[in-house]
């Protein structure tokens, strides 16, 4: 029976489809002695490698794990092991298991790892959806009009960012909640209206929050309960 590649490597527990169709776009995925093209299929008789490794059929069922971990800044979502400071290194969990999303290496805070490749398309697909909240220190004491323009958008790269909810916490911190995740977003947005970000933190994703978690530190949720 065939299979497409990227839901054998998901199968077999090796990374999530997204991540399969990266690192088959990269050339990191043989079949048979020969790089993976997107798209292919392949069956229990094909010799299938992902970075010198030879992933089986389907590996004994492993027990799915959501974890919420707490990035500390410095720390790069990644899953290449040969990566200085990458993420699977950072949480140490027995099982392999993969970041759903991203934060880039300044910032800190929540975010998910799993096994179960299903969830994380299903997160990945409510990405714009969810709310994203994050605590935020600038270099600058903050003023209304600041807030403000956050609050109703920032044109980053011509395109409008979307309404978010901001709240000042502090002569030079505030909280913002955002549903989208584009790339360094919040340090454009506050770069863009002359403050620069001394600090970043997820600190909620739907309804799970960092609660008491320390950096370097994960717990264990219910996906259930992330709210998509």
């Amino acid at each position: 029976m065939e299979t497409r590649l990227n839901k054998f490597l998901t199968e077999a527990n090796y990374c999530s489809r997204r991540q399969a169709d990266r690192l088959i776009a990269e050339g990191q995925v043989l079949v048979n002695g020969r790089p993976a093209i997107l798209g292919q299929k392949v069956t229990s008789a094909d010799k299938v490698e992902a970075r010198g490794e030879l992933i089986s059929a389907r590996k004994p069922r492993q027990q799915h794990a959501y974890l919420a971990f707490y990035k500390p800044a410095g720390v790069i979502c990644t899953t290449d092991p040969d990566a200085k400071d990458n993420i699977i290194d950072a949480v140490n969990y027995p099982q392999r298991i993969y970041p759903i999303g991203r934060l880039d290496v300044k910032s800190e805070g929540l975010i998910f790892l799993t096994n179960d490749g299903s969830i994380v398309n299903d997160i990945l697909k409510a990405e714009n959806k969810i709310e994203k909240e994050y605590w935020v220190e600038v270099s600058s004491p903050i003023e209304k009009d600041f807030l403000t323009h956050l609050a109703k958008g920032v044109y980053i790269d011509g395109r409008k960012t979307l309404p978010a909810q901001v709240q000042k916490q502090g002569k030079k911190a505030f909280t913002i909640t955002i549903v989208e995740g584009k790339n360094r977003q919040i340090r454009k947005m506050c770069e863009i209206l002359g403050y620069f970000v001394t600090k970043l933190v997820r600190i909620r994703i739907g309804n799970i929050t960092l609660g008491r978690l320390k950096p370097g530190k994960y717990k264990s949720i219910d996906p259930a309960t992330i709210g998509i």
